[in-house]
Formats: structure tokens, C-alpha cells, sequence
């Protein structure tokens, strides 16, 4: 068994991390973290995984007698934690933006703060499965992607990827409140957001550089983006509408044969007309969906669950593609539906 940690195991993130871990059959939990809390039980923070979890919250680990640690800790606290328990042997996981900017004056500039481990971050692998699977394969410390990153990229990776985007292009992205962690805010507090779909942080979100970088990889030349996200009255899920104009003409159905090709043997992207929220909540999969509008305009859409493909469960994926197991394994399952 594949011996695991989770360091910040009391938010959002964390949690669903422990249920996913909880039932997997090849990865035993060993130890949950939370300063807070330490000596708790983690099922009384956590109710849904009682009779699946039975740890206390423990104050810290370094790593020692661990194949695998994920840090859900916030930006500026991984950077912190991650050396050491690099040093120990065990493979890193981090689910903060800690190590996705690989330019530390662009991490900078987005975060406010100085990068402190810059060993790490110039070794830790971009953690989107479908885009670098071998290179996830042969690391020992990967930067798992984040929510709106993974939602928007997969939908525009095959354009960008066959350098046939002419331009910008406009991220119209909504998620749900649970995106903003377990802390409430004056902008999650239910009065305000229950009944509304309220625009925020416009032309300064973190994830911005983010979709710039992979996008500018993808097809060799700096990507221009710009990227508004929404939050909707819904607890989970995410859905990116994604505006573009082609450099040639091309029909819709030549697209989609590009696309099925692009993501052929991806286990987690299903390619469908228009993606339905509902149908990827409480999964790892991606739906993505796509028009051509007046020859050269297309319009892309991807919806995926924030908390699973968007956080834990591709933590997940790329684990068991680390360990070298079947990357759907303890993630096989479809979305509720409802």
C-alpha cells in the first residue's frame, strides 16, 4: 500500500482529498493534518466520513514513512512546509498556487510576495494529467492545477495545441461557492450570493497567469487572456464559455474529429454538444462542448466539478500516475446527475 498525508485536511479541499483517499484501494491514509484541530477527530469536522475515517487531526508531519504527501494548504504556507517533507523521500502533491508560475517575479507580482523555495518550484511538474502525463509519471513533486486553470484549459488545449487561435480569448467562467474555501466571506455569505450571479476579482484573478502560461506553452507563443470568473448560487461545479476567433476556416465537425483525437484514451474528458454541470458533479470527468459561429468564431464549453477535477480528485490522478496504477483508479465513478 501506498502510505499517504494530507497537511490541511479541514477545508473543502481537504476533506473531499480524505474521501477520495478513504476508498482507495491501493493508498492507505496515514495521517491528516490541522494546527487548529489538532487531537480532534477528523470525522466530527468532517461528519460525511464517519465509519470511512477513523484519525485524529495531528498537528504536523515532516514526511517520514510517507510514499506520498498532498498539501491543501493555502498560497505562501506550501512553499513553507514542502522543502522539508521533500527531503524526507516522500513525493510531493501541492494544491496551492505555491509552484504553477514557474517565472517567481510573475508569482510576484500575482501573489504579493516573494517565492522562497525556488528549488522546488523550478523541478515541480504542471499536474494536468491529460496534457503531461509522462512527465507527471517520472516527478516526485507536481503543482496541481487550479479550478478554473483545469476547467478552461481542457476545453481550449486542442486549439491552442494546433496554434489555430487568432487573438484573445475571453474566459467567461461561473463557479460555485464552494470554491472560495470554508471560511465565509462577505462575498459568500448566503444573502449576497444565494439569488445572484456576482462578477469578482475582474482582471485580477490568480488564475489568470496560469491559463496564460499552459495555453502560451501549448502553442509556443504568449497566450492573451482575458478572464472573468462568476460566482453562482450553487455549492460545487464550474462552467467555462470561452470566446475565439480562428486563424482559417474550419467546420465544426472537423473541430470535434480534432478534439476526439486530442483527448483519445483520456479517460476524464467526454466531448459532448453542450456540457451539463450536473452531469460532472461529484466526479473527476470534464465535459467539454463547442459551435463555430460565422466561420471563424467559436465558442468552447467546459464544465467540471471545482472541488474534484478541479482540486482533489486530479490531486488523485496525478498520485496514481506517480505510483504507476491506472490514473482512473479510486476515481472511477460518474457525476450525481441531480
Amino acid at each position: 500500500m501506498i502510505k499517504a498525508a494530507v497537511v490541511g485536511g479541514s477545508g473543502y479541499i481537504g476533506g473531499e482529498l480524505t474521501r477520495l483517499l478513504s476508498r482507495h484501494p491501493r493508498i492507505s491514509l496515514e495521517a491528516i493534518t490541522s494546527r487548529q484541530l489538532a487531537g480532534q477527530q477528523v470525522a466530527d469536522t468532517h461528519p460525511f466520513l464517519r465509519g470511512y475515517v477513523d484519525l485524529e487531526f495531528s498537528g504536523s508531519i515532516t514526511g517520514e514513512g510517507m510514499d506520498v504527501v498532498f498539501l491543501a494548504t493555502p498560497h505562501g504556507a506550501s512553499m513553507k512546509l514542502a522543502p522539508e517533507i521533500a527531503r524526507s523521500g516522500a513525493k510531493v502533491i501541492d494544491l496551492s498556487g505555491d509552484y504553477r508560475l514557474k517565472d517567481p517575479s510573475t508569482y510576484k507580482k500575482w501573489y504579493g510576495h516573494e517565492h522562497t523555495d525556488p528549488v522546488n518550484l523550478g523541478k515541480a511538474v504542471y499536474g494536468m494529467n491529460e496534457l503531461y502525463q509522462d512527465d507527471i509519471a517520472e516527478a516526485d513533486f507536481i503543482a496541481n492545477p487550479g479550478c478554473y486553470p483545469t476547467c478552461s484549459t481542457l476545453g481550449l488545449a486542442p486549439l491552442f495545441s494546433d496554434r489555430l487561435v487568432e487573438g484573445w480569448v475571453f474566459i467567461d467562467a461561473k463557479s460555485g461557492t464552494s470554491g472560495g474555501g470554508v471560511e465565509p466571506t462577505k462575498a459568500t455569505h448566503h444573502p449576497r450570493c444565494g439569488a445572484s450571479v456576482n462578477p469578482y476579482k475582474v482582471g485580477s484573478h490568480r488564475h489568470t497567469p496560469e491559463i496564460a502560461q499552459t495555453l502560451g506553452l501549448l502553442q509556443g507563443d504568449p497566450a492573451e487572456v482575458v478572464f472573468t470568473p462568476h460566482l453562482i448560487p450553487v455549492v460545487r461545479g464550474m462552467l467555462c464559455t470561452m470566446y475565439l476567433k480562428l486563424n482559417s476556416d474550419i467546420t465544426k465537425q472537423e473541430l470535434l474529429d480534432m478534439y476526439a483525437e486530442f483527448f483519445r484514451r483520456k479517460r476524464f474528458v467526454r466531448i459532448t454538444d453542450v456540457p451539463w454541470m450536473q452531469a460532472v458533479i461529484g466526479s473527476n470527468h470534464c465535459e467539454v462542448g463547442l459551435e463555430v459561429v460565422d466561420r471563424r468564431n467559436v465558442v468552447v464549453m467546459s464544465a467540471i466539478d471545482n472541488l474534484v477535477k478541479g482540486g482533489a480528485g486530479q490531486a488523485v490522478q496525478n498520485c496514481n500516475t506517480m505510483f504507476g496504477l491506472p490514473e482512473e483508479m479510486g476515481l472511477d465513478f460518474p457525476g450525481l446527475g441531480v
